[in-house]
This record gives structure tokens, C-alpha cells and sequence, in this order.
């Protein structure tokens, strides 16, 4: 019988027209600076009660605490730098995963989770660029186009693009709506400290201590208080020394010295993605199998 070959996964239609405006996004994903606002993400996702129980049901957030967020970001980075190609085959994985991913008032398959998630990425991406590298003049207006591309990430993952907020405005008003509805529950300060104060992870106990006092300085106000993160006016200038001296950093550094290759960053991304959801079909087929032998010594 002769061979076979799997044709290549590529994104229909207008998803595929939208993968190739990524220019802006691509440049702002691109800059390291961004990446201090991932913890900030993180917990702004797990505010949202229905992210929160599906992240504590469906992964071992314990013994691997910060899996979720690497997870998230390798995701985000094979969407923004990778080919069409690329961004299907780890979509139809992604997506194949979070069809396991449900529970009482949670699916992984829902738009509107989908949306939240990708929200807090891109309104942390934006508050990084506004306020801790500030855009000079013109700059100003990346602003909406990188909202505008950036809606293609909750896009691949099956969230229609014309259910999410049609500009730069409607999504600030959607951020503040979101807000001022969630609370955070004790799950999610479960989870959130195990990501900002992870066991076994004590020879990293310095860049953890800057990771927690710059995640609780970016977070919105009302979440730091429900999450209970320590902060006081000495934290709070230490954290403005911090991140002063990270934006005056970013400023004097060239570009090319600041901005790793993007076929590097998509390489490790897509082997960590991949390694990550190989290993959540092994635990998942281990669960099966001792459900099946539970089962064979009850009868």
C-alpha cells in the first residue's frame, strides 16, 4: 500500500486573510517588557469564577504551578509569530484538549471564556505598552490596531470574531463591565497561590519575590484587594523603582538586542506546547484507566 500523507492543517476563509495582519501584533508580542505583565494576566483570567474551577479540576496546578501560564503564553506566541500552517495544527490540538475541559457552569469550548482569556492578555499587553513603555506621539494609535489583530488569537480557538467587541473602545468598556462584575473566589486565591508562591521552586525564590511585587503592582486595584496580595507604600515604591527602571531599560536597548529571533520563539513555544498537552492525554489515559479498574473491582 503506498504511503500516505497528512495534508497540512490551514485556516479557512477570513481567518486566514486576518493571519496575515499580524505586523503590529508581532511587534509588541515581541518586546520582553511585555512579558513582566504575565502573572497579571494570569490572575485576571483566574478572577473570572468559571477559568478558576476549570483550571483547579483539570490540571495539576499544584505540583506544576506555573504550567498554566507558560502554557498560555506558548499558545499566544505560535498564534502571533508562527505560519497559518503552524497556528492551525496547534489550534485543532488546543481546541481538542478543552473539549474534555468542562463542568458545573464551565466548558472549554465556550466562546465567551475564550473571550475573557484573550482580553486579559491583550489589555495586559496594552497596559504594559501604554503605561510602563510609554508610545511617543503617534505611537498612540498602535493601540487599536494591535486590538484589532489581536482579537485573531480568541479567533483560532473557535470564538467568532464578530462576538467579540468590534473596536479598541467597546473592548475598554467590556474590560470595565467584566471588572467591576467579577469576584474572586477562593478558588482562585487557591490557585493564585500556588502560582506566586510555588513549592519545590525555592532556588528561584529572588526572581519569584520580583514576580509577585510586580504582578500585585500591575494588577487592577480592586483585584489585588479580593486576591489579598500584600501592598503597602513601600511596596508600592519599589515596584514603581522596578518597573521605571525596566521602561528606561527598554528604551536605551536596540532593538535587536532586546527581541529574540521569532523562529526561536516559535520553535520552543510549539515543542512546549506540545510536550504539555502530550502530557495531559497521558494523565488523562492514567484517570481512565484507574476509573476502569475501580470499576473491575467493585463487580
Amino acid at each position: 500500500m503506498p504511503a500516505t500523507h497528512e495534508t497540512p492543517a490551514r485556516p479557512a476563509g477570513g481567518l486566514a486573510d486576518r493571519l496575515a495582519e499580524r505586523d503590529v501584533l508581532r511587534a509588541l508580542a515581541a518586546e520582553p517588557l511585555v512579558g513582566l505583565g504575565a502573572g497579571r494576566a494570569l490572575l485576571m483570567q483566574l478572577a473570572h469564577p468559571a477559568v478558576a474551577r476549570g483550571v483547579a479540576e483539570h490540571s495539576d496546578f499544584a505540583d506544576r504551578p506555573l504550567a498554566r501560564l507558560f502554557g498560555t503564553l506558548d499558545f499566544l506566541l505560535v498564534v502571533t509569530f508562527g505560519t497559518p500552517e503552524q497556528v492551525a495544527r496547534i489550534a485543532a490540538k488546543v481546541r481538542g484538549v478543552h473539549t474534555a475541559v468542562r463542568g458545573d457552569g464551565y466548558s472549554g469550548g465556550d466562546p465567551d471564556l475564550q473571550m475573557w482569556v484573550n482580553a486579559t492578555l491583550i489589555d495586559t499587553a496594552l497596559h504594559m505598552y501604554e503605561r510602563v513603555m510609554p508610545p511617543r506621539g503617534d505611537d498612540r494609535a498602535l493601540s487599536a490596531e494591535y486590538y484589532r489583530q489581536a482579537r485573531v488569537v480568541a479567533e483560532v480557538l473557535g470564538c467568532p470574531l464578530d462576538a467579540q467587541p468590534p473596536d479598541l473602545a467597546a473592548f475598554r468598556a467590556y474590560m470595565a463591565e467584566t471588572l467591576a462584575a467579577l469576584e474572586v473566589t477562593g478558588t482562585a486565591r487557591e490557585v493564585a497561590t500556588a502560582v506566586l508562591w510555588p513549592r519545590g521552586l525555592r532556588v528561584l525564590f529572588p526572581a519569584l519575590a520580583v514576580f509577585r511585587l510586580v504582578t500585585a503592582a500591575l494588577l487592577p486595584d480592586e483585584l489585588r484587594a479580593q486576591y489579598g496580595l500584600p501592598w503597602d507604600e513601600r511596596r508600592q515604591r519599589t515596584a514603581a523603582a522596578l518597573l521605571r527602571t525596566a521602561g528606561a531599560m527598554h528604551r536605551v536597548t536596540p532593538r535587536p538586542l532586546r527581541r529574540p529571533p521569532e523562529f526561536v520563539l516559535v520553535r520552543l513555544a510549539t515543542h512546549r506546547v506540545d510536550r504539555t498537552l502530550s502530557s495531559r492525554r497521558a494523565r488523562a489515559r492514567r484517570a481512565r484507566a484507574g476509573v476502569r479498574a475501580g470499576q473491575a473491582t467493585d463487580e
